[in-house]
């Protein structure tokens, strides 16, 4: 089917609005169906940056910091820069995470979030392995101690984060 100056008929994409402020946004949706014309696999194209999943990853960025600052004041600067590393190795694993978590929503795309989620997970396990082993072989000095403190004090922000973020909208 061509339309006006013989250009093809494209269906449009399927897409909702939600609010933000007083502001009122369209997400446009890619969508696939199955044999039986039912959508699946409803991609959801909402930037990243406005996912709630951004204040989670702000407060782990902001506890890396605050690592790195209360080790670099209180035992120097080699456990500074090694606490900061390892907020950062969970903070970059983490973010991985979200951006593969948060691509398919919807009930109908069910079997795609939770591959999604599996993937992500397996992902943001072979990163924080990857860059460990990155920052063992090629910072010298460092304080391992202070590296695995600054990993796990911002993977218990991101696994209490539903404690300390109240009020998480809802979209």
């Amino acid at each position: 089917m061509t339309v006006g100056n013989n250009y093809p008929a494209v269906e449009p994409k399927w897409g909702y609005f939600y609010t933000r402020g007083a502001f009122m946004t369209t997400v446009i949706l890619d969508c696939d169906r199955n044999s039986d014309g039912i959508l699946v696999n409803i991609r959801n194209r909402i930037p990243l940056h406005r996912l709630p999943v951004v204040r989670v990853l702000f407060a782990q960025a902001l506890v890396s910091v605050a690592v790195a600052i209360f080790c670099a004041a209180v035992f120097g600067i080699v456990p500074g820069y090694s606490g900061l590393l390892g907020g950062l190795i969970a903070l970059l694993a983490n973010i991985y995470f979200a951006f593969k978590a948060f691509r398919y929503f919807g009930a109908r795309s069910a079997r795609a979030v939770v591959q999604s989620l599996w993937a992500g997970e397996m992902g943001k396990q072979i990163l924080a392995a990857a860059l460990f082993a990155l920052v063992f072989v090629g910072v010298k000095p460092l304080e391992p101690i202070a590296l695995f403190t600054g990993y796990l004090l911002v993977l218990g922000t991101g696994a209490s984060a539903l404690l300390l973020l109240k009020n998480n909208p809802k979209h």
